[in-house]
Formats: C-alpha cells, sequence, structure tokens
C-alpha cells in the first residue's frame, strides 16, 4: 500500500509507537476490525473516529496534520462503463416489457438482487437488448454501471477468465491495484465485499456458461445483473434463480421499422415490397438488418429492389447467419460493405482477420497488413464506418466472429500472404518489447535485429508507457503464441517467448509464461537450437518454480546441463548460474555453490567484470547458507566494490542480504538486521518489488530471532501482499510466518530493527 494513503500512514503511525491493532484499539475505543480496514485502504474515519486514533497514537503537531489530511474523503468515482445506446433501437417491445417487469419487481421486493440472462443466436441483439435496458434502468442505480465482455464465443475459442474480469471490476470499483488478490475465489469475494452496499448494473456479455458467470455475481441486494450469451444457461436458473429471456428474431415489422430507422422512413416507403423482401432475406436478423442499412446509406441512389436481386441471387452462403427458410446470404450483405471499401481498405480488412484475438490494437493492425500506422487508422476508420468493426472500452478494435469468418474467406479466396501477415505480427510484438524492456527488465537485452519491413514502432518514453503497452498487447502475443502454427514460425515464435519473459516476470504472469515457454523449448528443440533450449528451459523452470513446481524444474535442469558442451562460453555461464539458482531452491547448496563456482570460472575466462562480480555475488551467497560464515563475509566484502564499480545494483543489494545472512549465521543480529536495511532500501530504489519483500522475509527472521516480535510480523505481513501482486507461490508461506508470530505469547511490542 502506497504510504502517503491514509491506511499506510496509519500503520507506519501504529507500528513507531510499538501499538498492536488490539492495543490501539483498546487505547482510541475503535474496533480492531475498523482500524484494520483503514489500514487496508478500505475505508476512512469518520472525524470522532479520526480524533481518538490521533489522541491514542500521541503524534506530534506535524504528523497529526499529516493524518487529517490524508483522512479527507475524496468523492468516489462512479464507473460508467456501458458501451453506448443504439440510437437507431427499434422493436423488441415483447422483451422490453419482460425486462422492465424484472426491474420493477425487484424494486418491489425492497432490491432484492435480480440475475437476467439473454440467450439467443449470434447477431440477434442480446448485447444490444442487454446495453439499452441497462441504459434505461441507470438511474434507478446511482453507483454506476459494470459491463464486461467475457468472449465465451468468439472464434479463438478462449473465453475471457472469470479472474481477470473481476480484476477489472475491482479497479472500476477503486480497489488499488496492490489490493487486488490473485485467484478467482479470493476476488470473487472482494467482489461481492465491495458490491455489498452499491446499487450497481453489472452487465455479462458474451458468456460461455454458467461456471465462468458465477464469480462475477455480485449476489447483494441493491444489485441488478444481467447477462447475454448464446447459451440459455439454464444452470442459472436452477441454482442462482435467474429470469431467462430468449431473444428470436425480429418479426418482419420491427426489422422493416429497424431498417427504416437507418436508410430513413421515404426511402422504405417508395417500396415497402422490396423493404420487407430485404429484410426477409436477411432472416430478419438484426445484425444482418444492420450492417444492410449501414450499406445502403452509404449508396442512397440505389434502389432497393437492386438489393434484393444481389442478395437473392449471391452464393455461396455464410452458414453461420443462416436461417431455416434458406433464402437467406447473409454473405451477400457482408459483401456489400467489403464492395464498398476502397481498394486499400479491403486489403487492409483482409488481413485484419489474420489476427489471432479478441481485439486488436491500431498498431498490430499496421503490422498485419503492412501499412503506415496513419493509413492504417483510416483504414480502422472506414470499416468502423461500415459497420464492420466496433470498439470496446479500451480503444482496441473487434470483429464480430461471423464478419471474421467472412473475411477469413475473402483471404484465402485472394491467396494473400498469411505466413508474411504473421512473421509482421510475431515482429510488431518481439520489437515492440525489446524497446519496453529497457523501462521494464533490470537485465540488459541482447540485440533484436531489425523488424521485416511493414512493422509498426511503438515508443515508450518510461516504465508506465512500456507496461501500458505490454497490457495492451498480452492477449495478442498469447493469442499468436497459440494460434500461428507454420513451420516456418518456429525461430520467431521462439525469439517472441524470450523477449516477453521481461514483462511476464515482473507482472507474475507465471501461468502465461509456463504456456509460452513450453511452446518456444518444443520450438528449439525442433530447430536443435542448444542456446534456444538453455534459453528458454530456464526461464520455463523459473516460472515453474514460482509456481511450486520444483519436480519438474529439476527435469528441466537436467535438460539444460546437457547442452553444455554445444554452449558458447557466455552461455555456459547463464546455463551454470542457473543450475545454482535451482539448486538454491531445491536445497542442495554443495551443488548449487558447485555450479557458482563454475560460472565464476567462466567469467573470468571471458575477462567479463561485471559477469565475474555477478558470479562472485552468487558464491558468496551460497558460501552464505552452507558455508564458514567468516568466509562468506569475506567473499561479500570483496565482491562490493567490484559491484560498485560496474554499477551493479541489483547484485549490490543481494550481496548485502546474503552478507546479513552470514551475520545472523554467526550470531550477530544487530550487524544482520543493519545489512538487510541497507538491501532493503536499494532493492526499493531499482523497484524490484520480489526482492524488496524477499529481504522482508528475512529481515523478519532476524527481528524474530532478536526478540522484536511485533515488527518480525509487520515485515511479513508486508512480504505477503507484495508476494501476493506478483502471484508468486511464497504469498501463503509468508503470511503464515507472520499469522504464526502474532500467535506466540511472546507477541509484544519490541525495539524496531529495521
Amino acid at each position: 500500500m502506497d504510504e502517503n494513503t491514509f491506511g499506510g500512514l496509519l500503520r507506519e503511525a501504529r507500528q513507531r509507537a510499538l501499538l498492536t491493532l488490539e492495543s490501539l484499539a483498546e487505547a482510541s475505543g475503535v474496533s480492531v476490525r475498523a482500524i484494520s480496514d483503514m489500514e487496508r485502504g478500505r475505508s476512512l474515519p469518520r472525524q470522532a473516529t479520526l480524533g481518538g486514533l490521533l489522541d491514542a497514537l500521541r503524534l506530534e503537531e506535524g504528523e497529526r496534520r499529516r493524518l487529517v489530511r490524508a483522512a479527507t474523503r475524496h468523492s468516489r468515482r462512479v464507473p460508467r462503463q456501458l458501451p453506448p445506446d443504439l440510437a437507431v433501437f427499434r422493436g423488441r417491445e415483447q422483451a422490453l416489457a419482460a425486462v422492465r417487469g424484472f426491474t420493477s419487481h425487484m424494486a418491489g421486493r425492497g432490491g432484492h438482487v435480480v440475475i437476467s440472462a439473454i440467450g439467443g443466436m449470434a447477431g440477434v441483439g442480446k448485447t444490444t437488448l442487454a446495453v439499452h435496458w441497462a441504459h434505461e434502468a441507470a438511474e434507478r442505480f446511482p453507483d454506476g454501471q459494470l459491463y464486461v465482455n467475457l468472449r465465451g464465443f468468439e472464434a479463438d475459442g478462449q473465453p475471457l477468465d472469470p479472474g481477470e474480469a473481476l480484476g477489472g471490476f475491482l479497479r472500476a470499483l477503486e480497489v488499488p491495484g496492490e489490493d487486488i488478490p490473485s485467484g478467482v475465489e479470493r476476488r470473487s469475494a472482494l467482489f461481492r465485499e465491495r458490491a455489498a452496499a452499491l446499487r450497481l448494473i453489472v452487465v455479462l456479455d458474451n458468456a460461455r456458461d454458467a461456471d465462468q458467470v458465477r464469480p462475477l455475481l455480485p449476489g447483494s441486494a441493491g444489485c441488478l445483473t444481467i447477462i447475454t450469451s448464446r447459451d440459455r444457461l439454464p444452470g442459472l436458473a436452477a441454482a442462482e434463480g435467474a429470469s431467462l429471456v430468449s431473444l428470436d428474431v425480429w418479426s418482419r415489422e420491427e426489422a422493416v421499422t429497424a431498417l427504416a430507422a437507418r436508410i430513413g422512413e421515404e426511402r422504405c416507403a417508395a417500396e415497402p415490397a422490396a423493404a420487407a423482401e430485404l429484410v426477409e432475406l436477411c432472416g430478419c436478423l438484426p445484425l444482418a438488418v444492420a450492417v444492410v442499412g449501414a450499406q445502403l446509406s452509404t449508396v442512397p441512389g440505389m434502389p432497393l429492389r437492386v438489393g434484393v436481386r444481389e442478395l437473392r441471387e449471391t452464393r455461396p452462403r455464410l452458414d453461420a447467419l443462416s436461417v431455416d427458410d434458406g433464402r437467406v446470404d447473409v454473405r451477400a450483405v457482408f459483401s456489400w460493405s467489403y464492395r464498398a471499401l476502397g481498394a486499400g481498405t479491403a486489403r487492409f480488412f483482409r488481413y485484419l482477420c489474420v489476427h489471432p484475438g479478441p481485439a486488436v490494437s491500431a498498431e498490430a493492425a499496421a503490422s498485419l497488413a503492412g501499412v503506415g500506422e496513419a493509413q492504417g487508422l483510416r483504414c480502422l476508420r472506414e470499416l468502423t464506418a461500415a459497420s464492420l468493426l466496433t470498439r470496446d472500452t479500451d480503444g482496441r478494435y473487434v470483429l464480430h466472429d461471423l464478419v471474421r469468418d467472412y473475411g477469413t474467406e475473402l483471404f484465402a479466396q485472394e491467396k494473400d500472404d498469411r505466413l508474411g501477415a504473421e512473421i509482421r505480427l510475431l515482429d510488431y510484438l518481439r520489437h515492440n518489447a525489446h524497446g519496453a524492456n529497457r523501462f521494464v527488465w533490470r537485465f540488459p537485452s541482447r540485440p533484436a535485429g531489425t523488424p521485416v519491413p511493414g512493422v509498426a514502432r511503438v515508443e515508450t518514453g518510461d516504465r508506465e508507457e512500456a507496461l501500458e503497452w505490454y497490457r495492451r498487447e498480452e492477449s495478442t502475443a498469447d493469442a499468436a503464441l497459440r494460434a500461428f502454427h507454420d513451420p516456418r514460425l518456429l525461430r520467431h515464435r521462439l525469439d517472441l517467448t524470450l523477449e516477453w519473459v521481461a514483462y511476464n516476470s515482473v507482472t507474475g504472469r507465471w501461468a502465461e509464461e509456463i504456456a509460452a515457454c513450453r511452446t518456444a523449448l518444443d520450438a528449439a528443440l525442433t530447430l536443435d537450437d542448444p542456446v534456444g533450449v538453455a534459453r528458454t528451459g530456464a526461464h520455463l523452470s523459473r516460472a515453474l518454480v514460482e509456481r511450486g513446481d520444483l519436480g519438474e524444474a529439476g527435469e528441466l535442469l537436467d535438460l539444460i546441463l546437457g547442452q553444455l558442451p554445444r554452449l558458447p562460453l557466455d552461455e555456459q555461464l547463464q546455463a551454470e548460474r542457473h543450475a545454482s539458482r535451482i539448486r538454491h531452491y531445491e536445497q542442495r547448496y554443495a551443488e548449487g555453490l558447485r555450479h557458482a563456482r563454475n560460472s565464476l570460472a567462466l567469467a573470468r575466462t571471458l575477462e567479463q567484470p561485471y559477469e565475474v562480480a555477478r558470479a562472485l555475488a552468487i558464491v558468496a551467497y551460497f558460501l552464505c547458507v552452507s558455508g564458514d560464515p567468516k568466509e562468506a563475509v569475506a567473499t561479500c566484502e570483496e565482491v562490493l566494490p567490484l559491484l560498485r564499480e560496474t554499477g551493479n545494483r541489483h547484485d549490490e543489494a543481494a550481496t548485502w542480504r546474503h552478507m546479513g545472512h552470514a551475520r545472523q549465521r554467526a550470531g550477530d543480529l544487530t550487524a544482520a538486521i543493519a545489512h538487510y536495511g541497507t538491501a532493503l532500501g536499494i532493492y526499493q530504489e531499482v523497484l524490484d518489488d520480489y526482492n524488496v519483500a524477499d529481504v522482508l522475509d528475512h529481515l523478519a527472521t532476524a527481528q524474530l530471532e532478536q526478540g522484536n516480535v511485533a515488527r518480525a510480523r509487520a515485515n511479513w505481513y508486508r512480504a505477503a501482499e507484495l508476494f501476493t501482486a506478483l502471484r508468486a507461490v511464497r504469498a501463503d508461506e509468508t503470511r503464515a510466518k507472520a499469522d504464526a508470530a502474532a500467535a506466540r505469547p511472546d507477541a509484544h511490542p519490541g525495539e524496531c530493527g529495521e
């Protein structure tokens, strides 16, 4: 938690005053739970409560004013995530009457939750109805509206993970990022807790099944949940009492009214028979009618009977948008949109359909087509105006799955260059990641070469911009690695995976890293590339360790070490260093020391001062955990000047941590705590949250050994919060240490040792 927030300042003041939650509660008259909620940023105190807390803490005037300022209540931002209501919404009177009845019934029962599921075929207007209903009812729910596309029936078959959707909801409800837990169950519990006192509308669009939806239900009085799905979701009706609305195609009258809203009532009135036949040939399917209307509006002089003839005569048909009467050819509807495009935009549209993910950024789209960004933006605007694209809440461009199917058919018919498009997208994802990594990753990047022509370049100026680019493209990178299987792309997929290790590591995307590295390792083995095998094997085993799978990590190490004779010396050095790391996790310290010394010998052979210093620091670590503490301290003191000369702040911090461990083993707790404090300061300076948490863990053990139980417990809780944010397996273990310290009979405030 930010130490400048009221919660952070309150916790700091309490710990400085050597008070536990319980003792502060007793002194101030405020409950333990209320104080805990304040410290975690879940609430702010009332004026009277604040005064009692400040008096109990006995703060100086300056500190008192600081807490008072931090406690000032800021107006809560009300989430308004609904997509725009459709201006030409028409019809659906029967369905609207039903859903309005649900809302009124909810109000009449005193605000009990209503879960309504709108089901029907693709393109039938489920989302349109849900959004229209939500906008209509919005004034009854003053705490806002939440919306998410669950991607249950997207082309790549990868529904949105409920945990990701919950993360978006929690951020919209102003839960700080560091307070958002990992895991679907914990996020779901926090979401229900936050929504309990709110009157919200929650729209869960395009759900795959009931299991995907259940964690996202607020389940509290005052909330209206609207779900759309191609599945009827009978399980929600049985278990959660959901009201089901089955949406069919329009009646002919509704469809003609909707068409008239798009192309003008006068035009339909001039050719009523043609207008009626036109919507019948569309199967009265709202999506098809909308596209027809959009295209007819761009050619106002074309008689409707011409459109009827083209729809009737065009073959073959797009099966996914057919209706039972056999006369509907919705592919012709899409063809109107396509044929109205300029040649450049038509080509752009075909290449856009190669994109494997649910949404595409403007830069990725331009790269697929191999055009400049300015031209790409012009094409995207034209496609959006032609109703072939929509945009999501992040500003990315979304192809309806059936429109994508149509474009994919065109791509094959035109014999466009799929391999070239896939290479450009992979190069876009790799080379821009390489540029972003100078702000994200502490290790120097290897040269990335030159991307193929036509790849968009994104300039990032700081860490936040770099991480934002990564967040925007992470679903595309994951999907590309899953979907692009051409054997000629093996090298590109391997290189992309290695470049994205930085982002996956600093954000704790261990599951994604494991999936990517498995793919990359297969590619490296197929290519018979020992360097690729060693690197991807190392990254994969590290991610497995973070998920608690030491067994497979050890097996991968055997594979990596088997490549040693074929590796150049600098890669041998990295492999030996990785081997020492795995042996550390396995607590096989003698073997770890042997690998560390091997890496030191290789670094000296290569005459690389930076690598010599790093290797010597690792040797020092193993001496600290398993050797003579005096020799360990001496080695640390030897390596520190070398690390300062090379500017290696991370390994300098690690060496201070190692020296603290050696001092602790030797029984010099005061020196150990001081060394840990130095390491902590450096890691905080270089924004390395994982190692900040690791040092806090070490520091707490020394403080507990010294008898400072309160300080140890506080540092373990801080470490657990950081590990949780990084989705590291150590989070639960560290929190258990804190809980155990809190339960000790001697758990009382001691001397501050940090």
